[in-house]
């Protein structure tokens, strides 16, 4: 076994130490050998001897002896390399995509028009380098959009005529000045909705204002129907041939008083269409609110704003006197100086009709849950339930602010005292003890009363809704306007100042946060201050998106607007 063993090894080092004569061998046997090529000389010699080496080599690489040293091929790896090829150009190309996509993100972003987005109730609109300013938004935030609800120019209209339309509809206008502009607005849409002939609307007595003004005492009648001559076919008037006029105001047979609240497109052209190809001229009422916004058309709502914020110009008097009024407010010192107007709804029907507890005496407590009692009996009750309701009111920020809340939220946003501030408003409750407070930090108020001369607002008197139309205008006109309450007369002024780009302020109170700082004993002036200024800088009129079940009045962005 050991003699086996050593010769074992024995081979097995020969076999090691075997490699030249494996050449030796392989080159003898080689056509190359120096035995099979001829010399001549000394440089033949050295030509055979490179040749012999060379030969050496060729069959050293040959792909026979290269496998049976390596047991994977060379055709294997570039297989393996033209794999690993693929898949870096592959990677490459992602990384390239990667890089274009993110380019183009980022120019979009920069090309993107400013647009703040809702959060639930909070607002959050994009950074902008600008210092802020108390009398105006951004620059750049009001550059993006434009408005587009205007009249189409060059386009031929397919309107059908007036004895060609499906009927005539008649509404009545109901409410306040606002109100019946947006019943205005709504018929024309639901004339366009059904092609049928619209019969001028009659602005319906209001059983509060108790005034009697008809359309054409407020509003241009020629430019009303010549601007939507494209649109909607509209007469002055019931049509001749129709005798019984006053049966369109008391026959159930001539009214259709079924519409649902914010009624889509459709339920008219399903349940009221069929009703007027029938009797050829049918009334539509109660007609407030009765038109959605997200359940009809785009163009109607696009329809809607022209009517809105160019068909319906107020008469050129009342146009004339509201620019003298803010061209008083103006000039008010010795330089030309901006204004503020401030809605300030706090009249005791507004009051009362809150239902929310107010600073006051015990008399002035009673004497107004009277008032409640006889004018809201089945929602007064018996009156114990009320102070839980106004508790929850206040904290929800649906009870109308104060004279007093609001020049401490005035303050805190920073305006100075000298501020001029134009009061639209009616009798404010409580009188001028109510107005004390905001008039010692604000003295510069006035009123259209306090601008204007008796002689000068007698003409208007007689129409009280023509008051209220120069208080729209100058609120409309103003470099910052200023609510405390909803309602349609703010809701309609904020919509329109942002039809008009954004670059006027209309500052909308967190009455929800004015609640909660100012019934908090323990914070601080500072404290309340950044509260305040924070809170309220995306309050400010500035583009958003207009939301679904979102009346178009206070924010017609996405219908009526487009990108600049």
């Amino acid at each position: 076994m050991a003699e086996l063993r050593h010769s074992s090894s024995m081979g097995s080092r020969a076999a090691s130490a075997s490699p030249r004569k494996r050449d030796d061998v392989a080159v003898a046997s080689s056509p190359l050998s120096p035995d099979n090529i001829p010399t001549s000389s000394s440089s033949d010699d050295n030509r055979s001897r490179h040749t012999r080496d060379r030969g050496g080599l060729r069959s050293f690489f040959s792909a026979g002896h290269l496998h049976s040293l390596f047991p994977f091929s060379f055709t294997d790896d570039a297989r393996l390399h033209t794999h690993n090829s693929k898949i870096s150009v592959f990677v490459l190309c992602l990384i390239f995509l990667a890089a274009i996509i993110s380019v183009s993100s980022i120019v979009n972003r920069l090309n993107a028009p400013y647009l703040c987005k809702k959060d639930g109730i909070v607002l959050h609109c994009p950074r902008v380098k600008e210092h802020p300013s108390l009398w105006e938004n951004p620059y750049s935030a009001t550059t993006s959009w434009k408005p587009c609800a205007e009249r189409r120019v060059g386009i031929i209209s397919d309107l059908p005529a007036e004895n060609e339309t499906t009927g005539y509809i008649f509404i009545h206008a109901e409410g306040g000045l606002n109100q019946q502009r947006i019943a205005i607005c709504n018929a024309v849409a639901v004339a366009k909705i059904m092609n049928a002939t619209l019969i001028l609307p009659v602005l319906k007595q209001d059983q509060i204002w108790k005034d009697q003004t008809k359309f054409e005492d407020i509003f241009d009648v020629d430019h009303f129907i010549d601007y939507l001559r494209d649109d909607v076919r509209i007469v002055r008037d019931i049509p001749g041939w129709f005798t019984d006029k006053s049966e369109l105001f008391t026959s159930i047979r001539r009214t259709v008083k079924n519409i649902p609240k914010y009624a889509p497109a459709q339920f008219y052209i399903d349940n009221v269409l069929p009703r007027i190809k029938e009797k050829k001229i049918m009334s539509l009422k109660p007609f407030v609110d009765r038109l959605g916004y997200d359940n009809v058309p785009p163009e109607i709502n696009r329809l809607r704003c022209r009517v809105n914020y160019h068909a319906l110009k107020f008469l050129p008097k009342i146009e004339q006197m509201a620019d003298q009024l803010v061209s008083r407010m103006k000039n008010r010192t010795a330089s030309s100086n901006p204004f503020m107007a401030l809605h300030l709804r706090f009249e005791k029907g507004m009051v009362g009709l809150s239902f929310c507890d107010f600073v006051g005496t015990r008399a002035e407590k009673a004497l107004m849950a009277l008032y409640r009692l006889k004018e809201w009996p089945r929602r007064f009750k018996d009156g114990s339930h009320l102070w839980a309701l106004a508790l929850q009111k206040r904290k929800e920020g649906r009870c109308p602010l104060e004279p007093g809340e609001v020049a401490v939220m005035l303050r805190a946003m920073g305006y100075p005292k000298e501020t001029q501030i134009y009061v639209a408003s009616g009798q404010v409750y409580g009188g001028q003890n109510r107005m004390a407070p905001l008039r010692n930090m604000f003295p510069n108020l006035v009123t259209k009363e306090e601008l204007a001369t008796k002689a000068e607002l007698d003409g208007f008197r007689k129409h009280v809704t023509s008051l209220a139309a120069l208080d729209f205008l100058v609120c409309l006109k103003s470099d910052v306007f200023v609510m405390t309450h909803g309602g349609n007369f703010a809701k309609l002024i904020i919509g329109y100042r942002r039809y008009m780009g954004h670059r006027l302020k209309s500052i909308k109170p967190d009455k929800g946060l004015m609640s909660k700082s100012l019934g908090d004993p323990y914070m601080g002036w500072a404290t309340f201050v950044e509260d305040v200024v924070v809170t309220h800088q995306t309050r400010t009129g500035l583009p958003e998106q207009t939301f679904p079940n979102y009346d178009i009045w206070e924010n017609p962005l996405t219908p009526c607007m487009c990108k600049a």
